[in-house]
């Protein structure tokens, strides 16, 4: 069983300009998805705000900040779009 796991980052919208393109960061098996959110904070401080309203998910599946990640993937973080 996996001590750790690989966690890749992709952003779309406003939280893509302000984190860097090839994000990927190694946790403890079985995180919350809001201790990843949490970590990329610590690490990019003015992703704050935006981190604050953004929607998870891994592939097509939006997910809660509450769901646990247990194997090496790709989180995706989508900020809100305005507009009508």
């Amino acid at each position: 069983m996996q001590q750790s796991i690989q966690i890749k980052i992709e952003s779309f919208g406003a939280i893509e300009k302000l984190l860097p393109q090839n994000l990927s960061l190694v946790f403890p098996t079985d995180i919350l998805v809001k201790d990843v959110l949490n970590e990329i904070v610590s690490l990019h401080p003015e992703c704050t705000q935006a981190m604050e309203k953004c929607a998870c998910a891994i592939e097509d599946n939006v997910i809660t900040r509450q769901s646990a990640l247990s194997e090496p993937c790709t989180l995706v973080l989508l900020s809100p779009v305005a507009g009508g």
